[in-house]
């Protein structure tokens, strides 16, 4: 079994989600998997300008752009679109920023979601063509969203990452949530630790199946 492992959390050693994917990482190797790292925060992608947008999806009778650093950015497009491709689970640390997720994580993602090679359209609507693999989201939020309807629709986070992936065709996304970390001590420690049990469960299961 492959695994892609991606952190987007800037915090380092401080991040939550962090710490929750690398325990999931290492169950992963334990049950004999061969894993695959990004971090996303410490090398950070450049985000979709002009030149590159049009290089990646060619408007019709537009001239492709040319040069140097749209060449290195197209191969590297083709670098993570392999990487994720080539997994059979992807591990995602996605922590929740004002409600959705990091700028660093939807460079990746807006890397990944390409016409032709993760989806496409037809006459019948858009179709996946990425499923086949299982996501994990390693989650984490300060507050709690995971309540109330007043509160779920402030999630553009979870739902979000959900919406993105199940439209690249992936229908096995799994959710490990430490929630309420930011409502004190008491409350950080409970979630990492359930958090923690929850790898354990999907670490087994996943070692099972292979």
């Amino acid at each position: 079994m492959k695994v892609l492992h991606l952190d987007s959390s800037p915090l380092g050693t401080a991040s939550v989600t962090r710490e929750v994917t690398a325990t999931l990482a290492a169950a992963y190797r334990a049950a004999g998997a061969t894993v695959s790292y990004r971090d996303l925060a410490a090398q950070p992608l450049a985000h979709l300008g002009g030149e590159l947008l049009q290089a990646l999806r060619p408007a019709p009778g537009a001239p492709a752009p040319e040069g140097e650093a749209v060449a290195r950015e197209l191969a590297l497009t083709e670098e993570l679109l392999a990487e994720f491709l080539g997994a059979d689970v992807v591990v995602v640390g996605a922590p929740m920023y004002n409600f959705s997720v990091p700028t660093q994580l939807k460079a990746w993602i807006d890397r990944i979601a390409q016409a032709g090679r993760t989806f496409r359209y037809t006459a019948q609507g858009p179709q996946g063509l990425a499923g086949g693999r299982k996501v994990v989201i390693v989650s984490s939020r300060g507050g709690r969203y995971a309540g109330t309807p007043a509160e779920a629709a402030l999630d553009h986070q979870e739902a979000y990452l959900r919406t993105v992936f199940g439209f690249l065709g992936i229908t096995d996304v799994e959710v490990i949530r430490t929630e309420g970390v930011g409502l004190g001590a008491e409350a950080r420690a409970a979630a990492l630790a359930q958090a923690k049990q929850d790898v354990q469960a999907v670490a087994a299961v996943e070692a099972e199946a292979a």
